[in-house]
C-alpha cells in the first residue's frame, strides 16, 4: 500500500495541501463509515454518486490541521482507484457549507472548501492509482447533514 511508503512522486492538485500529522483525528486507518468502492480507470457510470452525511465532532485546527472544519474520526468513504484518467474529481453536494478532506495514496492530506457555492471539490491531475480516504465535513459545527459524494474522471 502506497501510504506506508514515502514516494518521490508528485500529485498535481488544484486545492490546498494540508500540513501536519493527523493524530487521533482524523484517522485513515479506521473503517470508512459509508463503505469502500473499487473503481477502475474509465469507470461507468461516471460520475459515481454516493449518499453520505457530512460533519463530525473533530475540529480540524485541534487535530493539527491549519484549515477550518468539523469531521468524524473515521473516513466517511474510501475509494480504491485504478488510475488511468487525466483527472480524478472528488466533490460534495449539500445544502450546507461542506468541506472535503482527503488522504491520497501517497499519504498526503488535501483540503477543499467553497468551490463554487458552499460545496467542496478536489481535482487530482495525473494517473494516480491507490486508496483515497475521504472525509466529508462541515465548515460550521454540525453533523448528520445529508450530502452526496461525486467521484468523476472529468
Amino acid at each position: 500500500m502506497l501510504k506506508k511508503f514515502a514516494l518521490a512522486a508528485a500529485v498535481a492538485v488544484s486545492a490546498t495541501v494540508v500540513s501536519g500529522a493527523a493524530q487521533a483525528c482524523p484517522n485513515y486507518s479506521l473503517r470508512a463509515a459509508f463503505g469502500t468502492i473499487s473503481l477502475p480507470g474509465g469507470f461507468l457510470p461516471d460520475p459515481y454518486v454516493r449518499n453520505v452525511t457530512a460533519g463530525g465532532g473533530y475540529y480540524l485546527p485541534n487535530c493539527g490541521f491549519g484549515n477550518i472544519g468539523w469531521v468524524a474520526a473515521a473516513p466517511d468513504f474510501q475509494l480504491n482507484y485504478g488510475g488511468g484518467a487525466a483527472r480524478l474529481t472528488i466533490a460534495i453536494n449539500s445544502n450546507t457549507d461542506t468541506i472535503l478532506l482527503i488522504n491520497d495514496p501517497y499519504g498526503q492530506w488535501f483540503y477543499s472548501d467553497d468551490v463554487g457555492n458552499f460545496d467542496a471539490a478536489l481535482f487530482f491531475n495525473g494517473r494516480v492509482a491507490g486508496v483515497y480516504d475521504i472525509w466529508i465535513g462541515t465548515y460550521n459545527r454540525a453533523s448528520g447533514i445529508p450530502a452526496q459524494l461525486y467521484i468523476s474522471e472529468y
